[in-house]
């Protein structure tokens, strides 16, 4: 009897302090796909990246992902503005990310996480290719997986980002690309628990976008389980300028046409452009729209964090305060337009196709490599795969206990939001906008529901637990009652 008085009492324990997860969300041909429902999952994403690359330094002790009150902050906004992706450009693999990453699980956000950072070392230098691919720089990597491999909201690594940035470094890079992306997708096999998916981010450069998409996505030997082949290409594109910017002048009816044939997953990477201030993001409803989604899986609006080029949608300050800007409100306005039951609606053709077979035909420009011989692993490098790398740091839900916002928050008029907090939401929602305007000061939760105190937040994860809790405390009087 003591057993299962024992065990009655951990089921409670378990409930009321259990970790709510996310649904993982798969490449399935071109489109993502919940693990589970098999709804197609759009990206609503978002740039997150406070103090940008020039403020992450070695040694620091602190990256996006590391100071959990912070981020409880910055989750609260996002929750409210409707975005289920955060993409992270620059992470020290051996910080604590569990409270950050949590939070974000906890809100239905998922993560999009670059493996390599500007300090020396973590990234291919595109002018000394053979000596920037070494074991130390796979480490690096490596070590970005082992970090990030068990939250069930990593949605995905970029393997590398505007590599190739202007012509002249298409003929030696792109190997170099597939063999990255190899080495991280065998190491993830080898090491994970679930297949997570690997990526490439380009630079809007029309003149090799067409032939940079097709070298990284086709099968080398016509064969599907090619490890170099990315499984998703991101694209940082700014050609949307403005509320006259239209789908023809934008160049969006271009991009549609290019990769009208792909076979894996295409998102803006980053989109945005801020020519004209404030921006009012009249791209959100062409690229969620139509035209797009039979081809695009959305996009990451650039960024989250108001910097020196002013492609903020907040502005944080030093002692932990925000201001919304009126982007942000724009933005906002703009995603409470989108029809999310037919952006879930799947696609069953999209999510069957095969990649091409590579080969130099695929090629269009005269000076991109058309070589699909790919670089071996670096000495050191297979060791790495195999045995993995020596302490890594394994990041692990862990519950989030807090949900109230502790520093103030104002809103674009300047009026103080008060009682912000994150809802916490059940293990099969990601985040979606709400429809409701929360600009300005309001006393809303992040989901907009109203609120008084923490005490009365009631956020539909937490219900589903005290349910829990409920039935095993009658089970427990249930039992004691046989006895």
């Amino acid at each position: 009897m003591l057993s299962l008085n024992r065990l009655l009492f951990t089921l409670v324990l378990s409930a009321i302090s259990g970790v709510s997860a996310v649904q993982n969300v798969k490449v399935q041909g071109a489109d993502y796909v919940n693990n589970v429902t098999s709804d197609r999952f759009q990206i609503i994403g978002i740039a997150y990246q406070p103090g940008g690359s020039a403020g992450f330094t070695a040694g620091s002790g602190v990256d996006p992902l590391s100071n959990g009150t912070l981020c409880l902050r910055d989750a609260a906004l996002m929750q409210r503005l409707g975005v289920n992706t955060i993409r992270v450009y620059n992470l020290d693999p051996f910080l604590d990310h569990d409270l950050c990453a949590s939070i974000f699980n906890a809100v239905g956000i998922y993560m999009l996480l670059d493996v390599n950072s500007p300090l020396p070392n973590e990234s291919l230098n595109p002018d000394d290719l053979t000596s920037s691919y070494n074991s130390a720089y796979l480490n690096r990597i490596f070590a970005v997986v082992e970090a990030f491999k068990n939250f069930p909201n990593t949605l995905g690594f970029f393997g590398g980002n505007e590599v190739m940035q202007k012509p002249g470094t298409e003929g030696e890079v792109p190997p170099y690309l597939r063999a990255v992306t190899r080495d991280l997708k065998n190491y993830i096999a080898k090491h994970s628990s679930r297949k997570i998916p690997v990526g490439y981010a380009a630079a809007d450069v029309r003149e090799i976008l067409a032939d940079s998409f097709a070298y990284l996505s086709c099968d080398i030997d016509g064969s599907s389980s090619d490890e170099s082949r990315i499984d998703f290409f991101g694209l940082n594109s700014y050609s949307w300028c403005g509320g006259d910017a239209t789908f023809q002048t934008a160049g969006y009816d271009i991009l549609v046409q290019m990769f009208g044939n792909t076979t894996i997953p295409i998102f803006f990477s980053e989109y945005g452009c801020n020519e004209v201030k404030p921006r009012v993001f009249d791209e959100v409803q062409a690229l969620y729209g139509p035209n797009m989604t039979s081809v695009m899986s959305g996009g990451i609006v650039y960024e989250y964090v108001q910097e020196s080029n002013e492609y903020g949608l907040v502005d944080l300050h030093d002692n932990g305060t925000a201001v919304i800007r009126v982007d942000y409100d724009n933005l906002q306005k703009q995603y409470n337009e989108l029809d999310i039951k037919q952006l879930e609606s799947g696609n069953s053709s999209a999510t069957t196709l095969k990649s091409p077979r590579c080969s130099g035909g695929l090629i269009t420009g005269a000076s991109f490599s058309k070589s699909f011989r790919i670089p071996s692993l670096p000495s050191g490098g297979q060791s790495l795969i195999d045995n993995g790398i020596k302490n890594p740091n394994n990041g692990k839900l862990v519950s989030v206990r807090e949900t109230v916002v502790p520093t103030e928050v104002y809103g674009s008029n300047g009026g103080l939001i008060n009682n912000l907090a994150i809802e916490p939401l059940p293990e099969d929602r990601s985040n979606v906008p709400t429809g409701a305007d929360t600009s300005g000061a309001t006393s809303t939760t992040a989901s907009g529901t109203t609120t008084g105190s923490k005490a009365e937040s009631t956020g539909g994860a937490g219900n589903l637990r005290m349910n829990v809790v409920l039935e095993c405390v009658t089970l427990m009087i249930l039992a004691l009652r046989v006895v």
